[in-house]
């Protein structure tokens, strides 16, 4: 890397005041020179930007004139008399900085956007293909998460902000956005950015729109105008009353973890421990009510008429894995050790792939959540004539008999009042099984730990 530092100087109107000679010599094959108007399109709106924004932005600079293409990263320091410049990596030809991947049209064949943010997710630039949505007016300077609604992984994380936290390159990070014709459905993927001096300057990366089933998703739904825009008077039993609750409240609660989760992070800088903590439980708030929103859409679709689970080829060891795979942390947290079936131990079963884990996934939460702390969760693989079973055990306080009557009923939390569940989530867990052809039971005893069974259909 070339560490020579080229500096220049541009006053409040724009014009070059001093610049070193690459820089001046680039100004002059550009028609200008000192004492007048910088004439170098990219840095002049870099430099525009950072006086609009009253603060220091570092990006990558790209230019070129009769001779050669220049690519170098420019940091750019507004103050009150105007803007200092600093340059490095000053390189001609195709040569690019090896941490910062120019992401060329080509890339934008999805009909996507690029995008750049500074260290704080503030977004620095945006532009779209030629065929992509036209981007929103007044981005400039606004939160990544405010201009993307950024929607939570399967653990209930966000990827941009694991990323911004070990400064690394994200993929998969789910967003919203408003476009020309509504809500889009995007994915977004970014390379963290460093300056000469290796300190990290910001994110620059992509925004493809996703598939046309997440764009349905996305897009408003038609029909008249209801009374209240987010609920209006539609029934329980509409189908549209799920999906608006869903609409309504999950791009709130989606802003709020995120802006939680950058708080407790202390992305923006250091704060008190105690508020971080208090962020830290706002965001925990936060994905406890996007799990009721989960809730509240699949009690309202299982209970629709005619609802039918996919019949799929199964494997309950290898979806016992994948479980433990996905809140084998959560366990961690608790010292909890989770005895799972070895890859050898095998189950074929038939039901619908994503409905078996999504019930494994709330017994074995249900373990991790109301075991003691350095226990042990069993889960077991077993046959019984026709039925493949799959066994979720832990050693929490037990069930007595009387509320093992009622435990699978809808909004049932067994008289706790924490904040651990909505009390659906079993219910839901017994009716997508027997949706499946299977069933959901319970074994237990007070101060015996809990066992819940799964049962389906067995595939030879």
């Amino acid at each position: 890397m070339n560490e020579r530092i080229i500096r220049g100087r541009i006053d409040r109107s724009g014009v070059l005041v001093s610049a070193d000679t690459p820089l001046l010599r680039l100004q002059q094959r550009a028609g200008s020179g000192l004492g007048k108007p910088l004439a170098l399109p990219h840095l002049a709106r870099l430099v525009a930007l950072a006086q609009r924004l009253h603060r220091d932005i570092s990006r990558p600079m790209y230019t070129a004139d009769d001779h050669s293409n220049i690519h170098a990263l420019v940091r750019i320091a507004p103050d009150a008399d105007g803007a200092s410049l600093e340059i490095s990596d000053w390189r001609t030809g195709p040569t690019i900085h090896p941490q910062i991947p120019v992401i060329a049209d080509s890339a934008l064949t999805r009909q996507g956007w690029t995008w750049e943010c500074d260290q704080q997710l503030r977004v620095v630039a945006l532009r779209a293909a030629s065929d992509a949505p036209s981007v929103p007016a007044g981005w400039e300077g606004r939160s990544l998460s405010e201009l993307f609604e950024l929607q939570p992984d399967e653990d209930g994380r966000f990827p941009v902000l694991r990323a911004l936290g070990r400064q690394s390159r994200f993929d998969g990070q789910r967003v919203q956005a408003d476009g020309p014709a509504g809500r889009i459905a995007m994915t977004l993927t970014g390379e963290p950015q460093f300056d000469a001096a290796g300190v990290f300057v910001g994110f620059r990366g992509s925004a493809e729109l996703a598939e046309p089933q997440a764009q349905a998703q996305a897009a408003p739904l038609p029909g008249a105008v209801l009374t209240d825009p987010a609920f209006g008077s539609l029934p329980l039993s509409d189908p549209q009353f799920g999906r608006r609750i869903d609409g309504a409240l999950r791009g709130p609660l989606s802003r709020i973890i995120a802006t939680a989760e950058t708080i407790s992070g202390q992305f923006d800088g250091p704060i008190r421990a105690d508020y971080a903590r208090y962020a830290g439980d706002i965001a925990h708030a936060g994905r406890h009510l996007l799990g009721l929103v989960d809730d509240l859409a699949d009690l309202q679709n299982i209970e629709r008429p005619g609802f039918k689970a996919a019949a799929d080829e199964i494997d309950l060891g290898d979806l016992a894995r994948r479980a433990v795979g996905l809140l084998g942390m959560k366990a961690e947290e608790k010292g909890i050790r989770i005895d799972a079936p070895r890859v050898d131990d095998k189950m074929p079963a038939t039901g619908e792939f994503r409905r078996v884990l999504q019930v494994l996934l709330n017994l074995l939460g249900n373990a991790i959540r109301y075991s003691p702390e350095n226990s042990q969760i069993w889960i077991r693989v077993d046959r019984a004539d026709d039925r493949a079973m799959i066994t979720v055990a832990d050693q929490g306080q037990g069930i007595d008999a009387d509320q093992q009557a009622v435990v699978f009923e809808k909004f049932e939390r067994l008289g706790r009042t924490d904040s651990g569940g909505s009390g659906l989530g079993l219910y839901i867990a017994r009716r997508l099984a027997r949706a499946m052809e299977g069933d959901l039971t319970v074994e237990s005893a007070p101060g015996q730990g809990a066992r819940f069974t799964l049962s389906l259909p067995a595939r030879d």
